[in-house]
């Protein structure tokens, strides 16, 4: 008993003075390691401090300053940790963590995919900026004001006063209208005049009616087109080009309408009603006042027979 006991002791004292002389052997690398990732610590620092500075001359997105910022600072220190395995002769050590956050890293690529397309799309937003917060764009049918953009969603208020909560991916894949971007807009006027009125003497009128409005841009020429034949008029449409956003663009337009209907009142010009035949003959032809009316006297309604 006492003899098991002894050799236990020698065994353990023999491996505990064994790491105590890989202990010592591996104190010179071990201090240096540490010296080594606290210089990367303060240069990590540094590298952010100096990004940051860098990217306010060229961006005013604090999101996605903080974003890059940071992962210039994870990546210095990451090599710093690299380097400070290296000399502590960890290199399975360095293998198998770069494995494992590979391996971590496309886990959470597919498990968020989603997520991490928004969240690129907004990066590719806040620095290409396609649209800015004060924008009137349209988007999936939804057309308002650009109120926020972050780096996951654009929210936009419509002009009915509702926030539309829009995903980044969405935003930046799909046809986008930003109507801010240009400072002009045509206004497409359609119109139709009577069958029985003077086609040339409509197209005068209305182009003096809208010629006249304050808020044309006077280098666009207002043009008149006949466009067909509809079923109670002839149609035509008219181009006029407008500054945007001042005056709107509803009001330029309900401005112009109110603009041909008042020459056109003036001039006995006529914008006709739908007009409809009705045809009470199972043939066709058969006038009502050719059809025999039979008056019920006891609820006085009226009964058509033949």
């Amino acid at each position: 008993m006492d003899f098991g006991i002894t050799k236990a002791i020698d065994i353990l004292t023999n491996k505990l003075q064994g790491w105590l002389e890989s202990l010592t052997a591996m104190l010179p690398n071990f201090v240096v390691a540490v010296i080594i990732l606290l210089i990367f610590f303060f240069l990590a620092k540094m590298a952010k401090a100096v990004f940051n500075k860098l990217f306010e001359k060229f961006y005013d997105k604090s999101a996605v300053q903080n974003l890059f910022s940071t992962i210039v600072y994870i990546s210095v220190l990451l090599i710093g940790l690299i380097i400070s395995l290296n000399i502590l002769h960890l290199k399975q050590t360095v293998t198998s963590l770069l494995a494992g956050a590979g391996i971590i890293g496309l886990a959470l690529g597919f498990a968020f995919q989603d997520i991490t397309a928004n969240f690129i799309s907004g990066i590719m937003i806040a620095i290409r900026k396609p649209i800015q917060v004060g924008d009137i764009i349209e988007v999936h049918d939804y057309m308002g004001e650009v109120e926020e953009i972050n780096l996951r969603v654009t929210v936009v208020k419509t002009f009915q006063g509702l926030h539309v909560i829009i995903p980044n991916k969405e935003v930046f894949q799909s046809p986008l209208i930003n109507y801010t971007k240009t400072d002009e807009r045509r206004i497409d006027l359609e119109v139709g005049v009577s069958y029985g009125d003077d086609l040339e003497k409509a197209k005068k009128v209305a182009l003096e009616a809208v010629n006249e409005l304050p808020f044309l841009i006077n280098d666009r020429e207002v043009n008149l087109f006949y466009t067909g034949f509809g079923d109670s008029s002839i149609n035509f449409v008219l181009h006029l080009w407008v500054r945007y956003p001042e005056p709107s663009f509803l009001e330029s337009r309900s401005m112009a309408i109110m603009a041909v209907k008042k020459a056109f009142d003036e001039n006995d010009i006529t914008i006709p009603f739908p007009i409809r035949t009705l045809d009470f003959g199972i043939k066709g032809g058969e006038t009502l006042s050719d059809m025999k009316m039979h008056i019920n006297s006891k609820n006085g309604g009226v009964k058509q027979t033949q």
